[in-house]
């Protein structure tokens, strides 16, 4: 894993973050995946546990719509809580161990007995995973070299997709083949989070963290060890005061924070809404093979994911943004004006429109760790998740209710002004984060919008 062999042929010193790529750097990527592919099969596995479990736990309507929300209501509190304190104290010690509690967690779930437990271990279980998100993608962000960041912070978005549709092959799998069917559902996400625990506990702290709390030695060791003696630490910035949640909100870096919650929440709302009710959309637009349609969905969210992980570092992050909201956009219009045509039409629209905003998520991890500097990184990834989560929780609540009053095509019409949302907000405010060095965000004076 050494890179010394650069360093004895003479090879000229680079800097910190534009180091080469190495299997260090691919295997803290790996590591940063658990808790987003855990994060994609809870979620995705819900709604099936709950159609299964009605009966067993009485659930009534109340209940039902308690524990599809509990585990996006713990993200939230959890990436609110964690962002600064992961600021303060590191990211890796909060990194090495979610994984292990959250694997706990999720076993526990095979035992429960009523609702109020399931209810509690699903929000405890999303408050876990609120945490991982931010300092899994903080830590992953500023280990990575700059020209690669992107396709390893993709990584973590594929494997949520996988995740999300692994889920849904659970489900399928164990459909029926008892009654406690459920509680195997549930309880089979700790087996990835335990596998994870092994890589997680070797990562080092970020040498850009360190270099902000003037721990220079610590930080030179670990770039030594890791990627070897010819690659420069981070440079220490001038100590800047002490910055909190406040910073993110003043002049340097309010907008950056309005464009990270506003384009996360602009993707999700579409995302989750139409995601968890794909076989209601599809009925209302007549598609017979509700199951099917739904598959194709799934298969049509992982491939999308793999294709924006290998667009990601080849064009730029801004044209990335606005081009994926208006092709969206577009999609999910043609599909309300012309899916009473056929349902073959349906079909190929909404899983197209599923391929673009799958590939459009990879940003979700790529993007928001960028804008901010390391002093608050974590903080404002929290502030941007937290954001997506009232986003996705809102949708979920509101398409059902919509395509009850107005129609599904006008739950499908307002998901379109929102895309279209989303792409006005990023041409207006958002920055091109892709050509900046995290080093030269910390300076406190970041590029206009």
């Amino acid at each position: 894993m050494s890179t010394s062999a650069h360093h004895s042929t003479g090879a000229t010193s680079v800097a910190y973050e534009d180091a080469p790529l190495t299997r260090f750097h691919i295997r803290v990527a790996i590591a940063g995946t658990g808790g987003q592919f855990s994060d994609g099969f809870i979620l995705g596995i819900i709604g099936i546990v709950i159609a299964s479990a009605t009966k067993v736990l009485d659930l009534s309507p109340l209940w039902v719509g308690l524990l599809g929300a509990a585990t996006l209501t713990g993200l939230f509190v959890g990436a609110v809580i964690v962002g600064p304190l992961a600021d303060r104290i590191g990211r890796r010690q909060i990194f090495a161990w979610d994984m292990l509690l959250f694997a706990i967690l999720s076993a526990a779930q095979f035992f429960v007995q009523s609702a109020t437990q399931l209810l509690i271990l699903r929000l405890l279980l999303g408050l876990v995973l609120g945490a991982d998100y931010v300092v899994s993608k903080s830590l992953v962000t500023e280990h990575a070299p700059r020209h690669v960041r992107g396709r390893l912070m993709s990584l973590l978005a594929v494997a949520w997709s996988a995740g999300y549709v692994f889920a849904y092959l659970v489900g399928f799998l164990l459909s029926g083949t008892s009654d406690d069917a459920w509680r195997y559902m549930l309880a089979v996400s700790a087996i990835p989070a335990l596998l994870i625990l092994g890589l997680r506990l070797g990562v080092p702290e970020a040498p850009l963290w360190l270099t902000r709390k003037g721990r220079d030695d610590e930080a030179a060791a670990i770039v030594r060890k890791h990627l070897g003696d010819y690659v420069r630490p981070p440079l220490r910035v001038e100590a800047a005061p002490k910055r909190g949640m406040r910073t993110l909100f003043g002049p340097a870096y309010r907008r950056r924070t309005a464009v990270g919650a506003l384009f996360y929440v602009c993707q999700v709302i579409p995302f989750f809404a139409l995601g968890t009710f794909t076989p209601q959309v599809m009925g209302s637009l007549g598609v017979t093979s509700k199951l099917g349609a739904g598959a194709l969905y799934n298969v049509f969210l992982l491939a999308g994911a793999i294709v924006g992980l290998l667009l990601i570092d080849r064009i730029s992050r801004r044209f990335f943004l606005i081009s994926t909201f208006l092709v969206g956009g577009a999609l999910l219009a043609g599909l309300t004006v012309f899916a009473d045509l056929s349902p073959v039409i349906a079909v190929v629209l909404f899983t197209a429109f599923a391929f673009v905003l799958a590939a459009a998520v990879n940003l979700e991890f790529v993007y928001p760790p960028e804008l901010f500097p390391t002093a608050v990184r974590a903080s404002g990834v929290g502030i941007a998740v937290a954001a997506s989560r009232i986003g996705s929780a809102g949708s979920t609540f509101l398409l059902p209710l919509v395509a009850d009053s107005y129609g599904m095509k006008a739950a499908l019409a307002g998901c379109v002004v929102v895309l279209l949302a989303g792409a006005l907000v990023c041409w207006a405010w958002a920055p091109e984060t892709s050509t900046e060095t995290l080093c030269e965000i910390d300076d406190d004076t970041p590029r206009a919008a």
